[in-house]
């Protein structure tokens, strides 16, 4: 796989809730398809979360299911996402 492919497959994640970490936000969006690796951004000094993130996925048809879907909500709190390229 190009770099250019795997880079397709990123999306920016944004207002993710304070009390979400990595784990959860791997487990939100591994119902559209296999997350090869979810971050949440936090701040180096108060190690409180940023409100953003990022998720990889291993195929196209998750962005595919992902964007089937017009609403996400995770851990009560609507979030979006967007493609990186």
């Amino acid at each position: 796989m190009s770099a250019s492919s795997a880079r397709s497959l990123k999306i920016f994640v944004g207002n993710i809730a304070w009390t979400v970490g990595h784990r959860e936000l791997r487990n939100y969006f591994s119902q559209f398809g296999k997350v090869s690796w979810a971050q949440v951004v936090f701040d180096r000094k108060t190690g409180l979360s940023k409100g953003y993130g990022f998720v990889s996925f291993q195929k196209k048809t998750a962005l595919e299911n992902l964007e089937r879907n017009q609403k996400h909500i995770l851990d009560n709190t609507p979030i979006f996402f967007q493609h990186t390229d």
